[in-house]
């Protein structure tokens, strides 16, 4: 089973991130904050390409077997 069938956890930083209102924040916050999230995706992505490359790894060692 991966980690991304598993539920979410109540205290899961990105749940609460989703709930909080995007209202009082000014044009430059929500720029910076927009920013910051770019920034954490390209992050994610950056370690499931290193992931996914472990796996591939994995799979043809197993399979030269």
């Amino acid at each position: 089973m991966d980690d991304d069938d598993l539920p979410r956890r109540q205290g899961d930083a990105l749940a609460a991130l989703t709930r909080q209102s995007l209202d009082p924040l000014s044009v430059a916050e929500l720029d910076e904050r927009i920013a910051r999230l770019e920034r954490e995706i390209e992050r994610v992505k950056a370690h499931k390409a290193a992931a996914g490359g472990f796996k591939a790894s994995a799979e043809a060692l197993f399979r030269k077997g």
